[in-house]
């Protein structure tokens, strides 16, 4: 019987956008997939070194829903739905927005981005970064993660070719 194949394109850098491929990637090792990830744009903020730059941005993101990660249930449970205007003008929105989103994590025991993220390399889930994308940001080999390779696109169209799962996150 052949080994399914995961090949996962990563594109987005910010935090609501950093689960997603960790979390696929390393339940599809644990069914016994061979998973590779190709990071590229945005998504090479990943991979980097301290994913303690990650933040997540409200603004233009009406699938979001704004609930406080503190006090009693029922407060817990509005949706702030603040428009993108206020949110634009409110100074330091985004931070406090990443914070609320971190603290949902923690109380919800989600695992941190750290953690999937070494989860994977343990499960040899394949993480690719597009080398076009490092040298056109400027970035070194060394701003990255160990294990990483770097190729083109041509190279994980190989493996995305045969995959029985293609994913664009």
């Amino acid at each position: 019987m052949d080994t399914k194949k995961l090949a996962i394109i990563a594109t987005k850098g910010t935090l609501d956008w950093a689960y997603p491929p960790f979390i696929l990637a390393s339940t599809a090792a644990a069914l016994g997939y061979e998973v590779q990830i190709f990071f590229t744009f945005y998504g090479l903020q990943l991979v980097r070194k301290s994913l303690n730059g990650l933040k997540v941005s409200p603004l233009g993101n009406p699938g979001m829903p704004m609930k406080m990660p503190f006090g009693p249930k029922w407060f817990r449970s509005i949706n702030w739905n603040i428009p993108n205007a206020v949110q634009s003008l409110i100074p330091g929105y985004e931070s406090m927005a990443t914070s609320f989103m971190k603290q949902t994590i923690r109380n919800n025991g989600v695992a941190s981005l750290e953690d999937l993220r070494s989860l994977c390399q343990e499960a040899e889930v394949k993480f690719i970064a597009c080398q076009m994308t490092v040298e056109l940001f400027g970035f070194e080999h060394s701003d990255f993660i160990d294990g990483m390779e770097y190729a083109g696109a041509a190279m994980f169209f190989e493996f995305a070719g045969e995959s029985d799962i293609c994913l664009f996150i």
